[in-house]
């Protein structure tokens, strides 16, 4: 999806999203290569973090917007997107209890990798622009994302 498409009434809600989709891709990516367990541990530990930092705003506050704006044409997308986020925290707890070396942990990184990939995949082809066909307007909604967003943030790093 190219931010430069997406009209002004989602384009901070939905951009906000495809920043947090680029850089989990990019940290899974860049997992693959790594050999040397500190910088596996340093891309877990901020995958991790990210991506539930990324769920919570999804769930508080996106989904719920969408669901008000049109449950009939979001709610079974937002239910699949509520479960696949289901599945891809108990692999977060998992690996969070975990270090490199431990039996699975590549593993489990990497079926989290593809989790994230199924999830980003369908919000990016089926939902955001859908949210797009349908003009819901998450001006509002963007804004308290991104405040929700550095709060989640500087609380994670605390």
């Amino acid at each position: 999806m190219n931010k430069a498409t997406i009209p002004t009434a989602q384009k901070l809600s939905i951009s906000l999203l495809l920043d947090d989709h680029r850089k989990v891709k990019k940290l899974f990516r860049e997992f693959e290569s790594v050999k040397n367990d500190t910088r596996k541990e340093e891309i877990v530990r901020e995958a991790c973090m990210e991506l539930t930092v990324h769920t919570r705003i999804e769930e508080e506050l996106f989904y719920p917007a969408l669901r008000d704006a049109d449950n009939e044409a979001f709610g079974d997308l937002v239910d699949e997107a509520v479960v696949e986020h289901a599945g891809a925290k108990n692999l977060i707890a998992e690996l969070e209890s975990m270090k490199p070396g431990d039996d699975l942990y590549d593993a489990k990184f990497t079926v989290l990798a593809e989790y994230i990939e199924h999830h980003v995949k369908e919000e990016e082809e089926d939902l955001f622009p859908k949210v797009i066909r349908k003009k819901i307007e998450l001006q509002d909604v963007g804004a308290a994302m991104v405040e929700r967003k550095e709060a989640l943030m500087a609380e994670a790093m605390a």
